[in-house]
């Protein structure tokens, strides 16, 4: 098992600098332990990135459930390429695509579904659902 292990970097250490953006973060995956279907969801409720404009945080609550292939995404990993959206601006709606196509690049699943909640603004909350494959 532990060569199946050997390019995550995260797993086990206890180093706490986070990545600057999420440019510079790296979602780590593993070989998918089983060959069935099967769903895997993660959440979180403390995701936060900034208004493009304002500058001002923008809150949300993010979940990501996806049916893996090959490979299942590292949950550390996860947390710390979350957690590098704090410094950056962007909107809402690119925010969580984004999150889709990096997600969808690391681990190719068979299916993704990314949920972003974002709290009111102006008396407007605002969710988000990008989903994998595409249903155009």
């Amino acid at each position: 098992m532990a060569k199946r292990t050997t390019s995550l970097t995260l797993l086990g250490k206890s180093e706490t600098r986070l990545p600057a953006s999420p440019s510079d973060a790296r979602l780590e995956t593993f070989p998918n332990p089983a060959k069935r279907n099967y769903r895997i969801r993660f959440e979180t409720a403390d995701f936060t990135s900034l208004c493009p404009v304002t500058g001002q945080m923008d809150f949300a609550q993010v979940a990501i459930e996806y049916v893996p292939a090959k490979l299942c995404v590292e949950s550390k990993s996860l947390k710390f390429y979350l957690a590098s959206y704090r410094n950056e601006r962007a909107f809402n709606e690119a925010v969580t695509n984004r999150i889709l196509d990096d997600f969808v690049g690391a681990c190719a699943p068979r299916e993704a579904i990314v949920t972003a909640e974002f709290s009111a603004r102006g008396g407007i909350a605002l969710t988000v659902r990008a989903e994998f494959p595409d249903a155009r």
